[in-house]
């Protein structure tokens, strides 16, 4: 068999037992395209291998200009040292194609898993490792390039949802803030193009050609991207090039903690007053509620600029002084000042006096009604549960912004509270509610929250807070304004739904669940998708994960 007949591909491996010196152990082809890429071996040093199937592997190596590193173990057997790559020339490079590369890049992968490690010095693993490392790293350049431009070229219409991210994100089962950090870091190592088509370095050309080398960790990236964003903004563009291409000198012989350091102490010397304007606390105000923890608990992290801080202070001293707001009291006080042994009793930290100080005052403006109407409804905290959780006083309720709270907490909530009654039947099917009109009827986006909690598009995590009602069966085309026929959906993927071929469907199916149908060029078959992930308990509880749609 030829091994450069077109159009063929073929995987073989060959071993041989271990024996003599100079045998040769393991032999990998990948044959693609009248093209042999050796992929390993462990040939003693200055020989070359043996012929296979009637072809000169001397000849194949020469056009993969493969280099071999070889040592010997004991002097007794050699063992291959580090799995070999191909040199490609710039006429490969050119003509290749990123799929027959990914093939490449997997097959070396597969040989690399066989290797025996165990058999390696500690030094010859270390050595893995680092080639491992650098590996990984420059992948990651390929990854920012990719992301770029996905990021520049992109629809909305091509998968579904208005972020890019959101779709990456969903594509590789990676976190969304993940997604999100990765597109933020290739905006500035990716390449750039100007209005004119003109190709232009990326934004942090040294960053990036550490990166392209596998000489820099996203650790590393990480840190010279922070250095760059909390310096003052009048620190000019030529002093922050400088310092961006120092930093990423820096990081060829540091780990990250290490460039930390000298990061901080590069921007001590480039703004020695640390003096810091208007703009400059603008920029890095901001406070953040992190997920739920198992425990029902959030991080609530931030820096708050000096106004909001002038705010604080008075409201601290009176809702967060000792005996005041104390959920341990049978008749918190909230108005007026406690009294001497009101306040001897109250055994509170101060950061928990002020923690309930501002759900005190977060409580007291949500039943003022000053906040007015948000997406039809007044502002008000949204939560559902089912009549046997509050009978048995266990399981946790659902907000219409997509967390938990335990039932007695929401028992202690309705106490402060305009009640909303939904009524579902014994299959969880909403009672039905309907409206003559187009728009739905605060009673129901009740509903909807109580049903939906969120965007009912695959995958989508936004709740209802955000998500408009949306007709499955479109009020143009007859559709009633029913709970039957209504649902959530956020701004972005609402866009997606209509009559075109390149648009999305949405339709109803058992217990009011939406099924949204993908255009032909999302998915060929058009299968139906739903949203599981406003309804994990639903996931656990399902016998037959085939009974609904992916």
């Amino acid at each position: 068999m030829c091994p450069y007949s077109a159009g063929r591909r073929l995987s073989h491996y060959i071993r041989w037992s271990e024996g003599a010196p100079g045998r040769i152990r393991t032999c990998g082809l990948l044959l693609r395209r009248q093209t042999l890429y050796p992929l390993s071996y462990g040939g003693a040093p200055g020989k070359r291998c043996a012929s296979w199937a009637g072809a000169s592997l001397s000849h194949a190596f020469r056009r993969a200009k493969i280099a071999v590193q070889c040592r010997w173990d004991t002097g007794l057997r050699r063992r291959a040292e580090h799995v070999v790559r191909p040199r490609y020339t710039s006429n490969m490079l050119a003509n290749a194609d990123a799929a027959q590369a990914l093939d490449c890049l997997d097959a070396a992968v597969s040989v690399l898993a066989e290797v025996d490690f165990r058999a390696m010095t500690s030094a010859g693993r270390l050595a893995v490792l680092r080639r491992l490392e650098a590996a990984g790293r420059r992948q990651s350049s390929v990854g920012y390039e990719v992301l770029q431009s996905l990021r520049d070229s992109r629809t909305a219409e091509d998968f579904g949802g208005e972020h890019t991210h959101q779709v990456v994100a969903d594509a590789l089962r990676t976190t969304r803030l993940d997604a999100k950090r990765r597109f933020d870091t290739a905006e500035q190592l990716a390449g750039r193009v100007s209005v004119t088509g003109e190709r232009l370095a990326p934004e942090l050309a040294a960053t990036a050609a550490g990166v392209r080398s596998g000489v820099l960790g996203d650790g590393h990236v990480q840190v010279i991207r922070s250095f760059l964003k909390h310096l003052p903004h009048v620190i000019d563009a030529g002093t922050r090039e400088q310092a961006e291409t120092h930093l990423a000198g820096c990081a060829e012989s540091m780990r990250p903690d290490e460039l930390r350091k000298v990061a901080d102490r590069l921007a001590a010397y480039l703004s020695p007053d640390r003096e810091f304007d208007e703009m400059d606390r603008a920029r890095k105000r901001g406070v953040w509620l992190s997920k739920q923890g198992v425990d029902g608990m959030s991080n609530l992290t931030g820096r708050i600029d000096p106004e909001l801080r002038a705010y604080f202070e008075p409201i601290f001293e009176k809702l967060a002084a000792p005996g005041m707001c104390n959920p341990e009291d049978e008749s918190p006080i909230v108005d007026g000042a406690p009294d001497e042994d009101t306040a001897r009793r109250d055994h509170r930290t101060a950061g928990q006096r002020q923690h309930d100080a501002l759900k005190a005052m977060c409580r007291g403006l949500l039943g003022s009604g000053e906040l007015g109407r948000h997406r039809g409804l007044p502002v008000t905290a949204i939560v559902s549960t089912t009549l046997p959780e509050l009978k048995d006083l266990a399981g946790p309720a659902a907000t219409a912004g997509g967390s938990l709270v335990p039932i007695r907490d929401l028992i202690r909530m309705a106490a402060h509270a305009f009640h909303y009654l939904s009524i579902f039947d014994v299959e969880g099917r909403v009672v039905h509610l309907a409206r003559s009109k187009r728009i739905a009827s605060p009673d129901q986006r009740i509903v909807l929250h109580a049903r939906d909690i969120g965007c009912s598009f695959p995958g989508c995590d936004m709740p209802g807070y955000r998500s408009e009602a949306h007709h499955t069966h479109e009020w143009a085309d007859g559709g009633a304004t029913d709970t039957e026929n209504l649902t959530f959906a956020c701004p972005s993927h609402h866009k997606l739904v209509g009559p075109s071929a390149d648009q999305w469907r949405t339709t109803t199916g058992p217990r009011c669940i939406t099924h949204w149908h993908p255009p032909p060029h999302v998915d060929p078959r058009q299968r139906p998708r739903i949203n599981r992930f406003h309804r994990p308990g639903e996931t656990l509880m399902m016998a037959d994960s085939s009974a609904d749609p992916p």
